[in-house]
């Protein structure tokens, strides 16, 4: 397992002992750069249109299409280091 992968799964864990919530959009991009580290581009039928949670997090996640993982990855253990300051 790479340096870049052992730091997104502790990053992934990290999220959760945050002191804080981060605000919403904050936590858009968290879910939008873990799914593109962990999957790639997004995949799937947007969500229906009165689902409006599944949408959103939908959309953040097709914003970042064409983005590598590794560099998703690195960008969210960055962003989590950040938050938890």
């Amino acid at each position: 397992m790479s340096d870049l992968q052992q730091a997104f799964e502790q990053a992934a864990k990290d999220v959760q002992l945050l002191p804080e919530r981060p605000d919403n959009e904050t936590l858009l991009r968290l879910y939008a750069l873990y799914k593109q580290g962990s999957e790639g581009d997004v995949s799937g039928p947007k969500p229906g249109f009165f689902d409006f949670v599944g949408t959103a997090k939908y959309e953040a996640w097709s914003k970042l299409k064409g983005t590598g993982q590794d560099e998703a990855k690195k960008k969210y253990v960055d962003l989590v280091k950040k938050l938890r300051g």
